[in-house]
Formats: C-alpha cells, sequence, structure tokens
C-alpha cells in the first residue's frame, strides 16, 4: 500500500505569529522586565515598595535591590516615611550572581524590586534581562529617566531598549508655576547647575538639604539639591519667587 507522501515544510511558518497547537506548553514561561520611570517626588519608591507588599501577600518570595538610595543607606527609602531594606548593588556587581547564591542558600526567588536603576550599568540591565528570560523572574525596576543635564542615564537607556513594559510613575509632579514637571534641576546656591558628575545623590527638600549632617560639618560648603521644573523653567534656569528671594539666580 503506497505511503502517504510527508508535505515539504513550510519555510514560513518559523515566521507565523500563530504557534502550533502544543508550541507553548514545550516553551518556560517566560518573567518579564518593567520600567517604571518619572521625575523625582512623584512616588517611584512608594510603587516599588507596593508591589513588594502585593506580591508577598501571594506567597511570593522577592529580593529588593537599590543603588544609591538617598538615605545612604542599603535600603528603599519612600519620602512618606516606608522603608524597607535591601541589597545595595554595586558598580561591579554581578545580579545573576545575587539571585544564584539566594538559591544556593535554598531560597527561591519570584520576582526582583530594584529602586534607583537609572544608576545601573547597562550590562547590569542586560543581566536583569537574562534573568526575566532564563530564570523566569518578574523584574520591576523604578528610576528617573533623563539626569540634571536632561540626558537619558545610561541604565535608564538600556531599560528603554529592553525592558517588555515602560509605565510612567502616574502621580503628577508640578513645577513651581503650576505646569507638569519633568526636569530634575540641580541647584547650588541658588543656581541651576549645567556641569557636573552624573551620579550626584541628594534631595528635594530645601530644609533637609540644608540640615544634613555634611551641611553642619562644613559650614562653609555650598549645599546641593534637586528641583522638578517644567521644560521652560528647566532652559531658563527659573528656580520660582521662593527662590528670588535667596540671592537666585545667575546663569552664565
Amino acid at each position: 500500500m503506497p505511503s502517504t507522501p510527508v508535505p515539504a515544510p513550510d519555510p514560513t511558518d518559523a515566521l507565523s505569529s500563530v504557534p502550533v497547537a502544543g508550541f507553548r506548553r514545550n516553551t518556560p514561561a517566560a518573567g518579564k522586565l518593567k520600567f517604571c520611570y518619572g521625575p523625582m517626588d512623584c512616588g517611584k519608591s512608594t510603587l516599588a515598595l507596593q508591589i513588594d507588599h502585593n506580591h508577598a501577600r501571594q506567597g511570593r518570595r522577592g529580593l529588593l535591590l537599590v543603588r544609591h538610595d538617598r538615605s545612604g543607606a542599603p535600603q528603599i527609602s519612600s519620602r512618606i516615611g516606608i522603608t524597607r531594606r535591601a541589597v545595595e548593588v554595586g558598580e561591579r556587581t554581578d545580579l545573576r550572581l545575587l539571585v544564584r547564591d539566594q538559591w544556593v542558600q535554598g531560597q527561591h526567588v519570584d520576582y526582583l524590586i530594584v529602586d534607583e536603576a537609572q544608576f545601573l550599568s547597562p550590562e547590569q540591565v542586560e543581566q536583569l534581562a537574562e534573568l526575566a528570560d532564563d530564570a523566569q523572574l518578574d523584574v520591576y525596576c523604578f528610576g528617573i529617566a533623563t539626569d540634571f543635564r536632561s540626558l537619558l542615564f545610561p541604565g535608564a537607556r538600556r531599560l528603554f531598549e529592553l525592558a517588555d513594559e515602560l509605565q510612567p510613575v502616574q502621580v503628577e509632579v508640578l513645577c513651581w508655576c503650576g505646569l507638569p514637571g519633568r526636569f530634575n534641576a540641580r541647584v547650588a546656591d541658588g543656581e541651576v547647575l549645567r556641569a557636573g558628575d552624573t551620579v550626584f545623590v541628594a534631595d528635594t527638600d530645601q530644609a533637609k538639604v540644608e540640615n544634613s549632617p555634611s551641611a553642619h560639618d562644613h559650614p562653609d560648603a555650598i549645599t546641593v539639591r534637586y528641583q522638578v521644573l517644567c521644560r521652560r523653567h528647566f532652559r531658563h534656569g527659573e528656580l520660582g519667587p521662593r527662590a528670588g528671594e535667596h540671592g537666585q539666580l545667575r546663569l552664565t
């Protein structure tokens, strides 16, 4: 009895948007890499801790990571007063090894929460993508997109390129004029700074910065803070009426 001819494989099958029946059962579920971004004061750290709380309530185990928290401590700190201990990520930390160490200790990891993710290196962001794809971890990154010069941080740029989901944080931060604030201006002695180190950790609260221990230890030092501005006032370096009371503003 003649055998039924086997049809030749269709080379376009690999390009089909609909997988064949049973295909997904042979593929492990992938994790996701998500980047939540926004200017300072928009509640990114609060959202990070809320997501961790929600996942933990469902019995999932997460690992909290941070790079340069404003407090200077290895923790995720929200401006509304919520704080959680976290693992400080160093310049050369391999994030894959952090997760592997948890496995060696018998600790399961379902997800990662990464705050101040803009300070990660591009290579570390690629490690997060690898953990999402190969270890099926859900990775939630939170951070600022642009630095005080309005240029993308290298870590944020790589997150924009690789993340499965990009979500601007919805809590609106206002410039002193009432328009939405998008730009994180670095301010010293009443002036908007246009040059300097990309990584400089300070706060937006002027009283907090001026009353910090470093300010008391060096009374002659110029204190540095951040102020969220709209594009127009960021471009012009205008800090608002209250700033003018302190001898603001000389732009060169």
